[in-house]
């Protein structure tokens, strides 16, 4: 009796399988409403594997994907379908050219758009030249293999054409600024070029990347003012370093088993399970550093609430951070983008508080006098 109570399920089963099938070509609407069958017409993307019904996004990765099949792996060595690397790069220019604004001001949109789309090509080629450095490393770590130097996707030669086509590229941004900031630029490069040699030499690579990727931190300063002002730049300069050794030490904790089987040297090496402490150090000095430049650029409270954010984002951080999980390593380097903004947005709000605050100073001293 079970045995054709069975039976008589399975051809339920299979009647019903059949009509939803009849349904989604175009047979009964009603039974396909019923089902949650997509209907002809219906404009919903749903999450499911199939080709027809995909989920719509805007994604870096997915807008890398969908690009013409021999662009890919160049898009890819650029690292654009993983744009945190570029953020992180542009963030200090942002701080600089918010901070060099009029009282009162928002930055200026030329440079900052400027200072975007110089981003975008100096850390594709800082990538590029990684990545030839580094070819024989890469097939050796898990997360690195599939890049398109190492897997073969992309040959020296046309790295080294890719790569002075960027530059060139990147050339033509920098002809746009000042020349002290066109001399201060070019002598980036050297930096961008060694960098990738560090880790081999040094246990402290992420010192030398702080240095490279906080140099917008002097030009974007200097590109609107036409030159650096030591009391501004240089401790806006050293924040950004280090900030940079706290989300790199962090993203390195990712591969430090592979590091130290093939004989590559990082901070996340060095520090091993005295990491937290010091990742607390860099960001006190990074806090330090940030409030004497606002008291050095003359900013205000919302600038300083700003920093009180930004203490209480990286508390939660490094509290949080699990070194031995490399995908919470890789969620918290992520989310120094956060960070990077929250600065930004303090130094804006800061800036247009200036106004406000010279505004109310003028109807004082006009009262005095008028007393």
């Amino acid at each position: 009796m079970l045995n054709m109570g069975g039976v008589g399920l399975a051809r339920g089963l299979r009647v019903v399988t059949q009509a939803c099938l009849r349904a989604t070509r175009g047979g009964s609407p009603a039974l396909a409403r019923a089902t949650g069958s997509p209907r002809p017409g219906d404009r919903r993307l749903l999450a499911g594997p199939g080709p027809r019904w995909r989920r719509l996004s805007l994604s870096a990765a997915v807008i890398v994907n969908s690009a013409p099949r021999p662009l890919q792996p160049y898009l890819r060595l650029m690292r654009l379908d993983k744009p945190i690397g570029t953020w992180l790069l542009y963030l200090p220019c942002t701080w600089s050219i918010a901070l060099a604004a009029e009282p009162g001001c928002f930055p200026d949109w030329y440079m900052l758009s400027l200072f975007g789309t110089g981003a975008v090509l100096m850390r594709g080629a800082g990538c590029t030249i990684n990545d030839m450095w580094d070819r024989d490393y890469d097939k050796k770590v898990i997360r690195t293999a599939s890049r398109p130097i190492a897997a073969g996707d992309i040959s020296t030669f046309q790295s080294f054409v890719f790569l002075g086509g960027q530059l060139t590229l990147a050339l033509g941004v920098l002809l746009c600024l000042n020349y002290y900031s066109i001399a201060l630029g070019a002598a980036s490069l050297l930096l961008v070029i060694t960098y990738p040699l560090m880790k081999r030499i040094t246990y402290w690579p992420q010192l030398v990347l702080g240095l490279t990727f906080n140099w917008g931190a002097l030009l974007g300063w200097s590109a609107i003012k036409g030159s650096c002002d030591p009391s501004v730049c240089l401790p806006l300069y050293f924040s950004g370093i280090m900030w940079t050794l706290i989300y790199d030490t962090i993203y390195a904790h990712q591969d430090k088993r592979d590091d130290a089987l093939i004989g590559i040297k990082s901070t996340a090496l060095l520090f091993c399970d005295n990491t937290k402490q010091w990742l607390s150090g860099f960001s006190v000095a990074m806090l330090g550093a940030l409030s004497l430049v606002g008291v050095n650029a003359g900013q205000t409270a919302p600038y300083y609430t700003a920093l009180a954010a930004v203490g209480a984002h990286l508390a939660h951080q490094i509290y949080s951070l699990d070194i031995h999980r490399p995908e919470d390593c890789w969620d918290k380097f992520a989310s120094n983008r956060t960070i990077g903004l929250m600065v930004f947005s303090g130094i804006i709000l800061g800036n247009l508080w200036k106004e406000k605050k010279t505004d109310e100073m003028k109807k004082t001293i006009d009262s005095k006098i008028e007393n």
